[in-house]
């Protein structure tokens, strides 16, 4: 009799959910999960360990994360009249903003494919998920997405700029009209912005349904897991009532800061991971059968025969990257690889060359 209650407490659509999946990656080059794959300078690095020795872990973390709050707006040049909201991640910060437009009948809309934990969260908050199909060159349609607005009205839309696992920038025009369309509020999520160059961040105070959302994850800080959402303070008051208590721990809120004050070392980075991008598209486009798509982010999707095959022959190699074929029909036979050091982008280029040349 226990082993079945589950099945009748627990609510059927989270049932029916597979938990999110992340492979093991021990003694792989892991260029997976667009993590940036340059370690901090020795310097920081020393200055870390000085200033985390003496932190008192026995206390609570400052609970308002004054301190850092007020680094990453100077660092991040976040318009002196917004605020932000931290939060444990960018999937906390999606999880807070659905909790709190989840009304009886409300939608959560997007474009598919996107990123993957917008659909997930959703189905938490007990909230009706909307994917409008993306072009196939994983352009915005603009007519489909203003007739899916009007008929669906959603509570919010989520916006990944770039986008998630296609890698590309929407035109801003296009998303301009979405803001200007919508009912409701409309989320920009940026967490691919350092590689990018373009924001709504200065757009925030021309549309009061705007927010943007970031995540330092990309950046070079993903094992510190701090996200935040930018904009106007009567979005930001409500969602804070959201937040649970001391969400951003003390080792977070002390390293985050002392090296947000250091981001000309993250810039640097970020600018080394374009350079070798650009290297990385360069190489395959030039293996014949690959129809590599351009990116603005950390990432590179491109489509190969037996994608599948390809993937696990990679892996058996020691090399991790996400196999997207099948995810969806615009992504048959699509493949995503992070950019990692050269070194390690070398490595994967010639295995991938050897296995399409022995298939």
């Amino acid at each position: 009799m226990a082993s079945s209650l589950p099945d009748k407490i627990i609510r059927q659509e989270i049932l029916a959910l597979s938990a999110y999946h992340v492979p093991p990656a021990e003694n792989m080059i892991k260029l997976d999960a667009m993590e940036n794959p340059y370690r901090l300078p020795s310097f920081l690095s020393e200055e870390i360990s000085r200033i985390t020795a003496d932190v008192s872990i026995n206390r609570y973390p400052d609970p308002y994360t004054t301190a850092l709050r007020k680094t990453l707006k100077g660092a991040l040049s976040i318009p002196s009249d917004m605020e932000i909201m931290l939060g444990n991640g960018s999937d906390e910060i999606i999880q807070i903003i659905l909790l709190a437009t989840a009304k009886p009948g409300a939608k959560l809309l997007t474009v598919e494919p996107g990123f993957a934990m917008f659909k997930m969260i959703a189905t938490f908050a007990h909230m009706e998920y909307v994917g409008v199909p993306l072009k196939p060159d994983f352009s915005l349609d603009l007519d489909m997405m203003l007739d899916a607005i009007a008929s669906h009205q959603p509570a919010v839309i989520f916006l990944a700029y770039p986008n998630n696992p296609s890698g590309n920038l929407f035109d801003t025009y296009t998303l301009e009209k979405i803001i200007a369309a919508s009912p409701g509020l409309v989320v920009i999520d940026e967490a691919y912005h350092p590689f990018a160059g373009k924001s709504f961040m200065n757009k925030l105070a021309d549309y009061p349904n705007l927010l943007v959302m970031r995540t330092l994850s990309k950046l070079g800080l993903a094992g510190l897991r701090l996200g935040f959402v930018a904009g106007r303070q009567e979005w930001l008051s409500h969602l804070e009532k959201l937040r649970l208590p001391y969400n951003i721990n003390v080792i977070t809120q002390l390293v985050a800061t002392k090296i947000m004050q250091h981001y000309d070392v993250l810039q640097q980075q970020a600018e080394s991971v374009k350079q070798t991008r650009t290297q990385l598209c360069h190489f395959l486009g030039k293996i014949g059968d690959i129809e590599v798509y351009p990116s603005d982010a950390n990432f590179v999707l491109f489509r190969i025969d037996n994608a599948g095959q390809i993937f696990r022959q990679l892996q058996q190699r020691g090399v991790l990257i996400k196999n997207l074929d099948n995810s969806h029909p615009l992504l048959k036979n699509c493949l995503r690889v992070t950019v990692g050091t050269p070194e390690e982008n070398d490595y994967f280029c010639s295995t991938l060359q050897d296995l399409i040349a022995g298939n």
